[in-house]
């Protein structure tokens, strides 16, 4: 005999709350404890300093523009050179500057990526859950790879967890075998963008170009700083035959 749903919710709802009480949740943003009944992973006032991205943005990459005129939707290096994506977009901006208020969401990315503590990671499913700045139209979700040695070392690819929710939110497939990186790059962190395009020229390239052409491809990663790594992995999958690379990320740097 079955149990009846009313009583299953209940039971669940219990041990929610038993479990919230044995093993309390704490904000990673600010450490303080997040009550059983609350909703989300970060309390109300780190969840409140976030900076979604806002409109005027720059057609292509995404950049907050300065002209609120709708004749000018690209930002000048994008009117320079058009990049191998067709459009980036994230959820929310960080600055990088010394001078800005403190990083909350930049602080979580870099100890879920950096740090052994890989429960971060439901928080930022939890952001992407919410919200996507892009539509449905896609026929893949391809995340940023890392090279073999770094995932051995890691462990895992923030990417791929995040790329998880994504296509399973937009109900298309996840295809983490196609693009690989072949060249074990060193970091990208305090890099200019000339450093940063010659460390990944050519650090990666399409497996199976057969899961590719003629796709729509949404290219997933945790930031966007300069946008080096998403021009070179966008310009790979171009060659092998996608047909639109746009790409989306928790984070811009602005």
């Amino acid at each position: 005999m079955g149990i009846n749903p009313r009583t299953r919710d209940l039971l669940t709802t219990i041990g929610r709350e038993v479990l919230a009480f044995l093993l309390p949740i704490r904000c990673p943003g600010c450490g303080v404890m997040i009550p059983p009944q609350a909703s989300g992973r970060l309390c109300p006032a780190c969840y409140g300093s976030l900076q979604p991205m806002a409109d005027p943005l720059c057609r292509a990459c995404g950049i907050p523009l300065m002209s609120t005129s709708a004749a000018i939707d690209l930002c000048l290096r994008c009117v320079r050179t058009q990049p191998s994506f067709r459009m980036a977009r994230a959820l929310f901006s960080y600055r990088t500057d010394n001078d800005s208020a403190p990083d909350i969401l930049g602080s979580i990315i870099r100890r879920h990526k950096y740090g052994p503590n890989q429960a971060l990671g439901a928080v930022l499913a939890e952001l992407l859950e919410d919200r996507l700045p892009v539509d449905s139209d896609y026929d893949l979700v391809i995340p940023v790879p890392l090279h073999p040695r770094r995932l051995l070392r890691r462990g895992f690819n923030q990417s791929a967890l995040l790329g998880a929710v994504v296509s399973r939110k937009l109900r298309c497939r996840l295809e983490v075998a196609a693009l690989i990186r072949v060249i074990s790059t060193p970091s990208q962190t305090a890099q200019d963008l000339e450093r940063r395009r010659r460390n990944v020229h050519k650090a990666f390239a399409v497996r199976y170009p057969e899961r590719v052409a003629g796709r729509k491809v949404l290219l997933i990663d945790d930031v966007l700083t300069t946008g080096a790594t998403a021009e070179e992995c966008a310009r790979t999958l171009r060659e092998s035959g996608a047909a639109v690379v746009d790409v989306l990320t928790i984070a811009r740097a602005i």
